[in-house]
């Protein structure tokens, strides 16, 4: 039987049993019977095994090597009790009894790991460092339970003034500053003249680390105006490699543990250093010296710069993680803001408010999908340019977008022009014709005013919507197609299919996402942005010289109501950029109406006089106010639809609906 000790930080702690005829790998790889969490271990790194009676152990490629006592395994190496083998920072004892293996688990450690200083200073130089370092320490006793007070000079001290650093490490946001508070409370308990912070360059790994230069000096600090002259190669690629603290003292005139003046003399008498540790990680490291042969550091000085070096280490590595969060945060709000003006561009959908950027999200979301998106508010709010938004945003883009106003069309022409019609299928159909469904393959089609389909139209585009195909109106050819349909409506569809205007089934097909574009006075603090977007579209177009608006001008375009939505504050912009006639727009040279809006019936506009109330029903109140619009614009039915906020096909149904005409006699103006 046979047995290997495995080194567990300052003690011989983990015995595992060999067994003849299975061998044992060595490795960083969980898939090893020996497991190394040692960074300078290869993942399958060393094997252990039996044959004709003796041990061996053999490399197995590994990229640091394997070391049995000092010698470099090469070759398959037979094991004798008591040898030691090293792989990375991990030492391995060999014995062949449990007594023995026992006796080794509570055995001090050698003085100086096998290899420690191989490649360095050269074998001349290593016997020389190992006189000199006095103390090597993986971790700090200070905390230790186990340690008494009389172990540690002045341990309970040492404790509370180290909670106290702590705490003051966890208030402080800056690495320069957590730095220099660290130094103040070295210098003040340890006896050393000047103290320094360095760091490790996150890209250099510690296994290639290779001289001090590589580090980067973040703060330090000195008394009697002793320069800081670094630390030495040796020293840095030791602690940063191994991972652990040094101290030496009486350091004479060995160069390897620190550096030279301009005399070429050394002033450095005793040194500490401690590395910068968080979990398997070298941030950098602490050195500190004396000057002063008569003031030399302990252990216990070793042991409170290496608890210090932890807690600099964990408010480094949060300070990382901080500035690396917002880095990212700010990123990400980079990238929504690009998004976001990338989206206003594309759709021209301009605003600041919070309801926009609910718009905007919404959208975003609904782009990701190729669920049907039914687009409601009042006419004028921008539901076409949601919906171009919709597809521009989303992986249809590059395909057709095509819009259809479903009022402006009678129910034939409709239905050729959704679902195309063959030649000769109706008179005047002289040729075949594409409908907009065919058209649209592959893309997005906009169905405007949805809720004034008629009911057998609203049939046959539910079977399309269920992924069924069609046929030309006048053909007998199935049709299928890929095409993602968005529908938009002014109308309360709910009421339609409570009065059976609008199907049921088609109204739930047809709102499997729903995005409500709200008025403009439901967002007042859009419309100076708006207005100033306007202006200068326009002021680029015409070619004025237009500086801006005058206060009286601002506070009106904030008052007025706006029944017309962005499409009227578009129009009136545009209006007042032809005709103004000196550097600011004012009052005068906005032309604002005196309706009233959709959900405010009796609300009068700026420039609206008070009217005494009569009581009448909505569809009274609509014949009269339409008749009073058409004799206002002189019975120019475009300027009255304009006006109004509605499809000029719209107006001539309500016309004929509430059997308006013009009086007899009376020019028929319809110039647009």
């Amino acid at each position: 039987m046979a047995y290997l000790v495995i080194r567990d930080g300052e003690s011989w702690s983990t015995i595992f049993q060999l067994i003849p005829g299975k061998t044992t790998t060595i490795g960083r790889a969980s898939t090893n019977q020996i497991v190394l969490s040692d960074d300078r271990c290869s993942r399958t790194h060393a094997e252990v095994y039996y044959n004709s009676g003796d041990w061996y152990v053999r490399d197995l490629n590994s990229r640091n090597g394997t070391y049995l006592n000092a010698d470099p395994v090469t070759t398959d190496m037979r094991l004798e009790p008591g040898q030691i083998l090293r792989i990375g920072k991990t030492l391995l004892y060999f014995v062949e009894n449990v007594q023995q293996a026992y006796a080794k688990s509570s055995a001090p450690l050698p003085l100086t790991d096998p290899q420690m200083t191989i490649g360095v200073n050269g074998a001349g130089a290593q016997q020389r460092e190992s006189e000199l370092i006095t103390h090597r320490r993986n971790k700090t006793q200070l905390l230790d339970q186990g340690i008494q007070p009389a172990d540690v000079r002045g341990k309970t001290s040492m404790t509370t003034d180290l909670c106290k650093l702590a705490l003051d490490l966890s208030r402080v946001d800056d690495f320069k500053e957590a730095a220099d508070k660290a130094l103040e409370a070295l210098m003040e308990h340890i006896p050393v003249d000047i103290g320094a912070v360095m760091l490790l360059p996150p890209e250099i790994l510690p296994e290639r680390f290779t001289n001090a230069s590589q580090l980067q000096l973040l703060t330090f600090q000195s008394r009697r105006g002793v320069k800081y002259r670094g630390v030495s190669d040796f020293l840095a690629t030791t602690v940063v490699r191994e991972g652990q603290g040094i101290m030496a003292q009486d350091i004479g005139e060995d160069s390897s543990l620190a550096q030279k003046d301009s005399r070429g003399e050394l002033d450095a008498k005793s040194m500490i250093c401690a590395p910068l540790r968080f979990e398997h990680s070298i941030l950098g490291l602490i050195h500190l010296f004396s000057t002063d042969a008569m003031e030399k550091p302990v252990p216990a000085d070793l042991d409170y710069a290496l608890a210090v070096a932890d807690a600099l280490a964990v408010v480094f590595d949060n300070l990382n993680h901080r500035n690396q969060l917002a880095r990212n945060l700010k990123k990400v709000e980079s990238e929504n803001m690009q998004l976001r003006r990338q989206l206003g561009v594309q759709s021209e959908l301009v605003g600041n408010s919070q309801i926009m950027m609910d718009i905007t999200e919404q959208i975003a979301l609904a782009a990701g999908s190729k669920a049907t998106v039914l687009i409601r508010g009042e006419s004028g709010t921008g539901k076409e340019l949601v919906a171009r938004a919709i597809h521009y945003s989303s992986v249809r883009a590059n395909n057709a977008f095509l819009c259809l106003n479903c009022a402006a069309l009678s129910e034939d022409l409709l239905a050729s022009e959704l679902f195309g019609h063959e030649k000769g299928a109706f008179t005047g159909a002289t040729e075949r014709k594409i409908g907009k469904f065919e058209a649209a393959d592959g893309g997005t089609l906009m169905l405007d005013e949805i809720g004034e389909m008629s009911p057998n139209i609203q049939a046959k585009f539910l079977r399309v919507l269920e992924g069924h195909p069609f046929e030309r109106v006048g053909g007998n050819k199935p049709i299928t197609v890929d095409v993602r349909v968005i529908a938009a409506t002014n109308r309360d569809l709910e009421k339609e299919v409570t009065d059976k205007n609008f199907r049921r089934d088609l109204f739930f097909r047809l709102r499997v996402l729903e995005i409500v574009v709200p008025p403009l006075r439901k967002r007042p603090e859009d419309i100076i942005t708006l207005s100033e977007y306007f202006l200068k579209r326009f002021k680029d177009e015409t070619g004025r010289k237009i500086e801006g608006f005058t206060p009286s001008a601002m506070r009106c375009l904030q008052e007025y109501r706006w029944p017309g939505n962005v499409r009227e504050l578009k129009n009136v912009i545009e209006r007042a950029v032809v005709l103004c006639r000196s550097a600011r727009i004012s009052e005068s040279d906005l032309l604002l109406s005196n309706l009233a809006t959709a959900g405010d019936s009796f609300t009068a506009g700026p420039q609206q006089e008070k009217i005494s109330f009569t009581p009448c029903s909505l569809t009274d109140m609509e014949a009269r106010h339409i008749e009073a619009m058409m004799k206002y614009c002189e019975w120019n039915k475009s300027r009255a639809a304009s006006l109004l906020g509605i499809e000029r096909s719209t107006l001539d149904r309500k016309l004929l609906r509430y059997k308006i005409r013009k009086p007899a006699g009376v020019w028929d103006d319809e110039k647009d």
